[in-house]
């Protein structure tokens, strides 16, 4: 089972998530992050930049991952995951900009962009810990439901409800790409640590269907209860439907006592 924090809202999510990130930075600074996009995320990175900023840490040496890109958009564009990923972690947190990947969404050859991101995380010796939001058809990353367990970096097409939900970030849904280029689960399994973030009503039948619902390539949130080390992180109102949420509260209670 993951262990499964629930917080007030996500200022705390965010503190938490950074405290744990700060951790595998202290034991080693030239860590490898695997960095995820959208609103579910941005408190983690504004806590962590502080973080940063007031305990004097080193970052220069981080290395990091993007989850994914999408299909056709240039690094330029400032919807790519590239320039997302740039303004929203690598300018606050202060990382070198060359140590920090997304997946090439453009350019010659693209079918083959997969495989050499691949080989990227391999040579960096793969990601220490990789941030997770859910979606509210239970994806991760852009492994939308079907998605098969053990895939790798690849192009896919995005989900209608994948897209109406990002359509906030384009002037409209038809804005919206119809493909990326993601992570796969097996690539995201591989890491070491999972932190995986849920907010608000709308995300709690996928929690619930992840967390507790059977391991299926239906619901690809569901990995996260095959990994060693997940911690999920999620609010009151996306833990409203988990079934075992007293445990949850019981277990967090219990290792709170013995610090």
């Amino acid at each position: 089972m993951a262990e499964v924090i629930i917080v007030r809202d996500q200022n705390e999510a965010g503190s938490i998530a950074a405290s744990l990130i700060v951790g595998h930075l202290e034991s080693k600074p030239d860590a490898v992050l695997g960095l995820a996009t959208g609103s579910t995320p941005l408190s983690t990175y504004a806590a962590l930049a502080s973080a940063v900023r007031d305990q004097g840490l080193d970052v220069s040496q981080v290395r990091g991952f993007a989850l994914d890109e999408y299909l056709g958009v240039p690094p330029g564009h400032p919807q790519s995951y590239r320039s997302v990923i740039t303004s929203e972690v690598v300018v606050p947190l202060g990382l070198t900009p060359s140590l920090v990947k997304t997946p090439r969404g453009t350019g010659p050859e693209v079918e083959q962009a997969g495989d050499e991101y691949e080989h990227a995380i391999l040579a960096a010796g793969g990601i220490d810990v990789q941030i997770l939001g859910i979606g509210t058809n239970g994806h991760i990353a852009f492994n939308e439901p079907g998605s098969s367990l053990g895939s790798t970096t690849r192009i896919k097409a995005l989900a209608a409800q994948t897209r109406a939900d990002n359509a906030r970030f384009f002037d409209s849904v038809s804005h919206v790409p119809t493909h990326c280029i993601t992570q796969g689960l097996g690539t995201i399994q591989r890491a070491r640590h999972l932190i995986l973030l849920a907010f608000g009503p709308a995300k709690a039948p996928a929690v619930a269907a992840a967390l507790e619902g059977p391991v299926s390539a239906s619901v690809p949130g569901s990995i996260v209860q095959l990994h060693p080390r997940a911690t999920v992180i999620v609010d009151e109102e996306a833990a409203s439907l988990l079934e075992h949420v007293e445990y949850h509260r019981l277990a967090r209670a219990g290792v709170g006592a013995l610090r």
